[in-house]
């Protein structure tokens, strides 16, 4: 935990196709953690879209960020238009060397993996691209959240609340964190135990992976090209 008294800079990272409750989802937690100052970065200032067509604008270009204490970095399809872009890399390297933590939800750990950052870290993602993990010399863990040192890795999308929250305990305390849980009623009572690969039934997953086997391949490409640059051996 931080000093209370240490006012925090606190960052998500905006782009085109992002899957807004990767970066909304958290922001409900993010925004509410006392004595910080919360914000989003865009590569550019202009509007973006996430994936259904939400219109989004960020506060400031990543130019213009200061040094923030803890970096969001969501996912999204949009992720793989960020994979090779080498000034959002950039900024994320140098972010993530001057801050407290980062936080990763859903894909957003394949672009922490395309800067490099994830070799020897225990990380996780979203379940259709949980196998590319080792693209980026991580260490898959099949866990809805999981914590590396000063990473917080959350799963697929809404796993990105639970995430925030872990970020939050960790930040301010556990009772800061059950205050904004209960704050934004988050209590789970999902309607189906469809939530998982684990748990789906076998006909709805099959369905699930038809319909995203295209990025699901896409991304497996981009990998491969990431893992020979990063010099990681992939059998």
């Amino acid at each position: 935990m931080i000093p209370q008294d240490k006012h925090l800079q606190i960052g998500s990272l905006l782009f085109e196709g992002i899957d807004q409750i990767d970066l909304t989802g958290p922001f409900e937690v993010l925004a509410r953690i006392p004595n910080s100052t919360y914000r989003l970065y865009g590569q550019t200032g202009d509007m973006v879209r996430d994936l259904k067509g939400l219109r989004i604008t960020p506060d400031a270009a990543i130019a213009d960020a200061p040094q923030l204490d803890i970096l969001h970095i969501p996912g999204g399809r949009g992720q793989e238009a960020l994979m090779e872009n080498e000034e959002v890399l950039g900024w994320i390297r140098q972010q993530a060397a001057g801050a407290h933590g980062i936080f990763s939800v859903c894909t957003g750990a394949l672009v922490c993996g395309a800067a490099g950052l994830l070799k020897g870290r225990r990380a996780t993602t979203h379940w259709a691209s949980f196998h590319l993990l080792p693209y980026f010399g991580a260490i898959p863990v099949n866990e809805r959240v999981v914590v590396d040192g000063n990473w917080i890795f959350a799963a697929g999308v809404t796993a990105g609340i639970d995430g925030a929250l872990r970020l939050a305990a960790e930040l301010r305390g556990d009772d800061a964190a059950k205050a904004i849980q209960l704050h934004m009623v988050y209590a789970p009572e999902p309607p189906f135990d469809s939530g998982t690969p684990e748990t789906a039934p076998a006909d709805v997953l099959a369905q699930t992976k038809a319909s995203i086997a295209a990025i699901t391949l896409q991304r497996e490409a981009t990998a491969r090209r990431i893992a020979a640059k990063l010099n990681i051996d992939i059998a």
